[in-house]
């Protein structure tokens, strides 16, 4: 399927909004707020605009939303910049079709070409590693929250970022409120 590719605008997100709240309305795991999670994440300090994307269909509707945001990973006072990458949303009658891949792979493309250097996830464990993610205690890298360890991952965009790096990922307060 073809879809085009662009950084969110104001005028997308009542429709993005609607895009995630399907996307996630039958997902076990989700407290079914994901919706408000980008709604915080735009009103705070780690907001990348450029790195909020939206996929559109060929009547340039929105069909899909993907959100990098800044976090820092944080051990004995030294702080490394990173990404959060979530929440990653299709609509259901788009889903299974490469849509969210291709979101991702755009995604870190761009954080790479803007000088980032890694990126946190809390996914899948099987669909995330295809984009080049492992589980972040490879690098003593922890979630700030009890989590299962395969479920927390992190990819490098550039060779070695991680490698002198770890401690606790400190996510916005947009994740907490």
């Amino acid at each position: 399927m073809h879809i085009h590719k662009r950084p969110e605008q104001p005028e997308d997100y009542l429709q993005i909004e609607e895009v995630v709240k399907s996307a996630f309305s039958q997902e076990k795991l989700s407290d079914q707020t994901e919706h408000l999670l980008i709604h915080r994440i735009r009103k705070s300090d780690a907001y990348i605009p450029d790195l909020s994307l939206v996929a559109t269909d060929q009547n340039n509707q929105p069909i899909g939303h993907l959100l990098l945001s800044k976090v820092t990973i944080v051990h004995q006072g030294q702080e490394v910049d990173s990404l959060a990458l979530a929440p990653v949303s299709v609509a259901p009658e788009h889903q299974k079709k490469g849509i969210g891949s291709q979101l991702i792979t755009e995604a870190l493309t761009r954080a790479k070409e803007m000088g980032y250097q890694s990126v946190i996830v809390l996914g899948h464990e099987h669909y995330y590693p295809k984009f080049g993610f492992k589980p972040a205690s490879s690098w003593n890298i922890r979630a700030p929250f009890d989590v299962p360890d395969h479920v927390f991952m992190a990819t490098e965009l550039t060779e070695n970022a991680l490698h002198d790096v770890q401690g606790v990922v400190h996510y916005s307060e947009a994740f907490s409120s």
